[in-house]
């Protein structure tokens, strides 16, 4: 039983929500671990029982007297607590104040998990950035650099109080055009802006790129060269570590490790084969050398790299009795091929087909056909010859395209993590093995529209991998676009008539953008214990926003009940690492009707006042009026309208009834001079009284609420005027009375008399007009005046006396 009185005790004793008297100022802090603040407890009600705070264990002495009580806190404990209390009316209120204490890292560190001096071209790597002694590190905001564009942005939810280490992880992919790039971490407490600016604490590293070798794009596939001219093959490339260089001709191994290879006795139809290697690599370059045999015909210098095929081709073709059927061949790597080769001459010893792999024998003609099952040999120079009697001899070449699509096209993005909203960015598509490169167009798509087209000029025959980079400066439309690159290879009108396109997967971009408030309204209604979370609207941006109400500069909850008193406007605010967005709402909260009226009313009559009864409700609710269960009109009231009533207020939610009576307040005076005394009455009844000068033998009665006037032996001192007043709540009304003794004066006297009291009668009478004129007299006989009955002679006044 003590247990349970002291529970409803506490619980008799607790602040009501509403009346909270008191104030902080400031209502939270954020300052440094070991910093001091001062907070003002400031109390709106004056009249209260004491005023203290509490620190932890800690408590001060009550100030009774005090309307605020200023507090200095130590930020020296994470875990400090600070509240004030006041009491008020046998209850007990308090404010806590709002307390957060940080620390500002003391040391930030990168390194690689795998430690390396230099990282491996197309290989992912993962770099930490410690963060030590930080504190509270839901605040902490780590901001990761390559070079000086942002890529990653990190944050934590843990809620610890107390500096704790934390780190941050970065998986990044290298490519070859990041060696000696810098990464850099930097490390920041974030408290809005409305808290303090933190210093911000970074650290660099940078790393060497180790690529597999790559031959430069002035290479060339094919060489050409007078017969007995020397020659210099290239062979360059680029890579890290540098790599090493070996030739091979026709398969057999040549003392040579230089990236250049000096040929003084060229073999004609030979194909150079040259490697570049280092330990993440080794790609091979095929170079065909073709000997030209010095007849006559005009000079062509087909050792400069401007040389080329068609040059080549034209050299010998002109003047040369050979028709090739089909002259230009495009035909996919290892499918068969079959060229006729047929002459007109017909002084001509014999004719055939040279080619590496393999010709014809020498033939009379006048047609011969050169045909291979399966095209395999990247560096066919096929040579359709005729030998004359002179012994002359001319050649012409097919001209041939040998094509590979690709094996893979995809699309990676050179930078892990998303793309940064008005921040450029890149997107590179890898086409593997593809030839001939110069016939490859790549086209790039954002979702179904081409963004961009690119051809290439590489003169490669083999097939080789090449990149297309497309860059973009991405707004918020572009998160979860879809983008992906097609490779195309266009072969002219020799070759089929349509590859194709290799696609690669889409690569759908996530992009990170500041918020946006969409689609919410500048006004809302709602109904009592409507929630803020009930608001249309939506908010979007990358990464996911946080979402907070305010009320008169205050977060609130979405999820509190409002009731009728929290109309108002209201700001929605979202926000994340890139920004914020506000939005002001208005809301109305409505309601049902409801009365809190008195259940009795007095009026007056004629008073066209109505009860100050008025219900509450949002909208304003109709109301309508019921007497004794009818409906009624209002108007001024008169004596029939006492009684009960009941008003009756709805709208949209409900409907509320009232009951209540009216007490009419009411006067009525009847002066009766026939009968010589007054009746009056009224609600409430009248009190009657006299104003008189008073003597020794004037005698006051007194009867329920009325009085009477008794003059026994009447003397002249009795004479004079007698008034008589009724009064109650609605006012008051009077009439005079003059007494005059007989036989007391000579006749000239009586006639003085007798003209004063007509004049006084004329003025009473044009008073008495203007009294009824104005309204302020009701005279309502309530019996014939041929009657005097003595139950209406309330104050009768009697002759006692002839004098």
């Amino acid at each position: 039983i003590t247990l349970l009185f002291c529970l409803s005790t506490d619980a008799d004793s607790t602040c009501p929500k509403d009346s909270n008297p008191l104030q902080l100022e400031p209502s939270e802090v954020i300052g440094e671990h070991g910093d001091e603040v001062i907070v003002n407890c400031t109390s709106s009600s004056e009249d209260h029982d004491g005023m203290y705070w509490i620190n932890g264990d800690n408590r001060t002495d009550s100030q009774e007297d005090a309307a605020f009580f200023p507090y200095s806190v130590s930020l020296s404990d994470y875990n400090v607590t600070a509240e004030c209390k006041i009491k008020v009316n046998s209850s007990e209120c308090g404010k806590e104040l709002g307390i957060t204490i940080y620390k500002n890292p003391s040391m930030v560190n990168v390194y690689p998990t795998k430690h390396v001096k230099a990282m491996v071209e197309g290989e992912q790597y993962e770099l930490h950035c410690d963060i030590h002694e930080v504190a509270p590190v839901q605040n902490l905001t780590v901001r990761w650099y390559k070079d000086s564009q942002l890529i990653h942005t990190d944050s934590f939810t843990d809620t610890i109080k107390t500096q704790v280490n934390m780190s941050s992880i970065l998986t990044i992919n290298i490519s070859r055009g990041d060696s000696g790039v810098q990464f850099k971490c930097e490390a920041q407490l974030d408290f809005g802006p409305s808290g303090p600016v933190t210093p911000v604490l970074k650290k660099n590293t940078a790393f060497a790129s180790l690529d597999a070798p790559e031959f430069k794009g002035n290479t060339t596939d094919l060489i050409s060269v007078k017969e007995g001219d020397d020659v210099t093959l290239n062979c360059e490339a680029e890579g890290n570590p540098p790599p090493s260089f070996h030739w091979t001709r026709d398969g057999v191994n040549l003392m040579a490790n230089t990236s250049n290879l000096s040929i003084t006795q060229v073999m004609a139809g030979s194909v150079y084969t040259c490697t570049a290697h280092n330990y993440l690599g080794t790609p091979t370059k095929h170079i065909y050398v073709d000997v030209i045999n010095t007849m006559a015909g005009p000079a062509v210098d087909m050792t400069t790299p401007a040389a080329s095929l068609m040059e080549y081709v034209d050299f010998w073709m002109a003047g040369c009795p050979l028709i090739l059927m089909p002259p230009e061949i495009v035909v996919r790597f290892g499918d068969p091929v079959s060229v006729n080769c047929t002459t007109s001459e017909t002084d001509a010893q014999g004719m055939g087909w040279e080619a590496p792999s393999g010709g014809t024998g020498f033939e009379k003609g006048p047609t011969v056909t050169w045909m291979v099952e399966s095209l395999e040999n990247w560096y066919i120079l096929a040579k359709c010859y005729i030998t004359r009697n002179n012994g002359d001899q001319c050649q012409v070449m097919p001209s041939i395209t040998l094509y590979k699509t690709p094996d893979l096209v995809s699309v990676t993005a050179p930078h892990d993590g998303p793309m940064v909203e008005n921040t450029e960015s890149k997107l590179i598509c890898k086409i593997t093995n593809v030839a001939p490169v110069q016939n490859l167009t790549v086209k790039w798509y954002k979702g179904n529209e081409v963004v961009w087209t690119e051809t290439f000029k590489n003169l490669s025959v083999t097939p080789v991998n090449v990149t297309s980079t497309l860059k973009v400066t991405p707004t918020k439309e572009y998160d979860g676009a879809r983008f992906k690159c097609d490779a195309e290879l266009h072969l002219g009108p020799n070759g089929p008539e349509q590859i194709p396109a290799t696609s690669s997967e889409p690569h759908v971009a996530v992009v990170n953008y500041k918020p946006l408030i969409k689609d919410c309204p500048d006004h809302y209604v709602g109904m009592e214990n409507f929630r803020m979370d009930m608001v249309p609207f939506k908010a979007v941006g990358n990464p996911p926003p946080t979402l907070q109400w305010y009320y008169e500069g205050e977060p609130i909850s979405a999820f509190q009940p409002l009731t009728r008193n929290h109309s108002g406007t209201y700001t929605l605010e979202v926000r994340n690492s890139l920004g914020k967005s506000n939005k002001p709402v208005h809301i109305e909260i409505e309601y049902s009707p409801s009365f809190s009226c008195n259940k009795h009313y007095e009026v007056k009559e004629h008073s066209e006042l109505q009860p100050e009864c008025k219900p509450k409700g949002n909208p304003i609710p109709d109301i309508k009026w019921f007497k004794d269960g009818k409906p009624w009109e209002k108007k001024p009231w008169t004596r029939r309208d006492n009684g009960n009533y009941s008003l009756e207020a709805t709208n949209k939610y409900g409907t509320d009834f009232h009951k209540f009576h009216v007490n009419l307040f009411l006067l009525i005076v009847i002066w009766d001079s026939e009968c010589i005394f007054q009746y009056a009455e009224g609600n409430p009844v009248p009190r009657v009284s006299w104003n008189y000068t008073s003597a020794p033998n004037v005698i006051k009665a007194t009867g329920g609420s009325q009085e009477s006037i008794v003059v026994t032996g009447a003397t002249s001192t009795n004479a004079g005027v007698y008034i008589c007043v009724a009064t109650n709540k609605v006012g008051s009304v009077s009439r005079s009375f003059t007494l005059i003794m007989k036989g007391l004066f000579p006749l000239i006297w009586w006639l003085l008399i007798v003209l004063l009291i007509v004049l006084l009668l004329i003025c009473l009478i044009i008073y008495c007009k203007r009294q009824t004129k104005h309204g302020q007299y009701n005279f309502v006989p309530n019996k014939p005046r041929d009657t005097c009955p003595q139950e209406h002679a309330g104050i009768p006044l009697t002759t006692k006396s002839n004098a």
